[in-house]
């Protein structure tokens, strides 16, 4: 399943595993408008679903990895270190479900300014 993400100087496209409970969610819920914030070099923004924090949840992903985090509903997608970081891994604020990674270069994430509009939308097959 492939999602493309869009604010106003961009634009990226992800792949996700469509087998989770979360990307079927959030697949039901597109297309879906939001606003951007920013924590370090991750981008994340509501999505208005809420879901279970799947078993696999985790706190330190690659970046690039795009993960639902659980506690604000949102859609996060870390490029690089956050605030809470250990050195230059990416570290989420909690353990979030992991559904894809960005197809491409995830450092043009670092466009996205706080406030931005974004967008996502499933690109159809």
């Amino acid at each position: 399943m492939q999602i493309r993400i869009s604010w106003p100087a961009g634009h990226i496209t992800a792949t996700l595993d469509a087998g989770t409970p979360t990307s079927q969610a959030l697949a039901k819920a597109l297309p879906l408008a939001s606003t951007a914030s920013t924590w370090g070099e991750e981008v994340y923004f509501d999505t208005g679903i809420a879901v279970s924090r799947e078993t696999d949840a985790r706190q330190v992903v690659e970046p690039g990895t795009v993960v639902f985090w659980t506690d604000g509903d949102a859609l996060a997608l870390p490029y690089g270190p956050t605030p809470i970081s250990r050195g230059s891994e990416c570290r989420l604020a909690s353990p979030c479900n992991v559904l894809g990674s960005v197809d491409g270069d995830a450092g043009l994430l670092a466009t996205v300014r706080d406030g931005d509009p974004i967008r996502v939308e499933l690109i159809e097959e």
